[in-house]
């Protein structure tokens, strides 16, 4: 069945929403618009202003009711609407949701879902495009989810709000449109990356919405005879370093696509690994295709000039082997 990334999402929440009186929806405009990104839509007249909860403009405040409301055993999905404005609630998420299990010496857990928009491409300029998945991925006690496709849309909500501990999922905000066969078997794990295409010669490693590029390259360049090999890394944190690791040991050279600025990056993160697991495998360095070091640009040819786009990984991926 074919259907949207959004329309997957919306299931998703659906299933939760009836099959459990615990979880309940709340952010800014969930309710009675549906969603910023028309997720929730319908949803305030089928459960209610108890269960979709629309908030104030506080991100500190509703992420804090949230941490909250999951102490207190309930089972809170909170949607924030763009990871920039995600930096307000840091200190709930990082100070308070990722440590209370250690601090608590296992006495207490926090089964918080918050859900966020990043990633740019809708020409909304730097207040409302930067990719941060980054900067949840560093911190212990949190699990980072980034689905890719339809079926990863509609299969990892129920095992976030399934895990003890706090999830952060980030959806790309260019995929809600994107549509795509839904997998008789949608249902997956958050522990693991996945092979999006099988390949030899050389492994590109991505997430997100740079997964639909890393896709398009592969496939411009097996044209051309070059068999690349493409892994979703769909978890962050922790990062699936055997998959990663396996495949370079076959095709012994990897390139990451990674919308995330290269300092600091979730790459670099992934590049530091590889050379720590699989150095005398590799044939040629590690290289990676990142975002330009900028606030995202406003002007259309700017932005796209300052993220990763399929000519710039094919480009990398040609002088990487040698063609």
């Amino acid at each position: 069945m074919k259907i949207s990334y959004r329309e997957a999402l919306r299931q998703a929440l659906h299933e939760a929403l009836t099959s459990d009186p615990r979880v309940f929806l709340m952010g800014e405009d969930v309710g009675r618009y549906g969603g910023s990104y028309a997720v929730s839509k319908g949803f305030f007249e089928e459960f209610g202003p108890e269960r979709i909860r629309d908030t104030p403009l506080s991100e500190l405040g509703f992420v804090g009711a949230g941490v909250g409301a999951a102490l207190g055993g309930m089972r809170p999905i909170v949607e924030v609407m763009t990871v920039n404005f995600s930096l307000l609630a840091l200190d709930p998420i990082v100070n308070t949701a990722a440590t209370l299990r250690h601090m608590s010496g296992g006495q207490f857990s926090v089964p918080l879902v918050v859900r966020m928009a990043t990633g740019a491409g809708r020409q909304l300029a730097a207040q409302h495009s930067h990719s941060l998945e980054n900067w949840y991925a560093h911190v212990p006690g949190i699990r980072v989810l980034a689905p890719a496709t339809v079926g990863d849309a509609r299969g990892m909500l129920a095992p976030a709000l399934a895990d003890p501990d706090p999830v952060v999922i980030f959806e790309h905000a260019q995929l809600y449109n994107l549509e795509g066969e839904l997998p008789d078997d949608w249902h997956c794990d958050i522990s693991h990356a996945a092979v999006r295409r099988p390949g030899t010669q050389l492994t590109l490693i991505t997430y997100g919405g740079s997964l639909p590029k890393a896709m398009q390259a592969a496939s411009e360049l097996a044209s051309e005879g070059i068999d690349l090999e493409v892994i979703d890394l769909r978890v962050l944190r922790p990062l699936d370093t055997v998959t990663i690791a396996t495949s370079v040991r076959k095709t012994h050279r990897a390139v990451i696509v990674d919308e995330g600025w290269k300092t600091g990056s979730l790459a670099a993160e992934i590049m530091a690994r590889l050379m720590e697991d699989c150095f005398y495998e590799l044939d040629a360095p590690v290289a990676r295709v990142c975002s330009e070091e900028v606030p995202i640009p406003y002007a259309k040819h700017l932005e796209d000039a300052a993220l990763p786009q399929v000519a710039k990984i094919i480009a990398v991926v040609k002088g990487l082997l040698n063609v």
